[in-house]
């Protein structure tokens, strides 16, 4: 799954640059998202998030492009690898930015796992 977010000055801290807890924000939501629609009907929670590593700083106005790609599925959980670039508009190139992998796992209405629906 792709999904794309501008960087707007509420986004970035007082120096300027992107907040980094809102691209992991934006990671969670992205890639949760992309499990909810491979798997209709499971409810998702977040356990885990890999390596958190930025490769550069992003400034307001940046386009970010997010791909969730899904990397693993176990019984009552699956793993989406996430990398973020972003878009150089004025010379039509990307820029890596973040990557990781978001691992969820399907719940219950009681909120026990639950084996992943198919």
């Amino acid at each position: 799954m792709e999904s794309y977010k501008l960087v707007l000055p509420e986004h970035l801290n007082h120096y300027g640059y992107l907040f980094g807890g809102n691209i992991l924000k934006w990671t969670d939501e992205v890639s949760w998202i992309a499990a909810s629609r491979d798997f209709p009907g499971c409810k998702f929670v977040t356990v885990a998030m890999d390596k958190v590593e930025f490769r550069r700083s992003v400034r307001q106005g940046s386009i970010l492009r997010f791909v969730a790609t899904q990397a693993e599925i176990g019984n009552s959980s699956v793993r989406y690898q996430v990398d973020v670039n972003s878009d150089d508009i004025e010379h039509g190139t990307e820029n890596p930015v973040f990557a990781t992998a978001v691992t969820f796992v399907c719940l219950d209405e009681q909120g026990r796992k639950q084996a992943i629906r198919r």
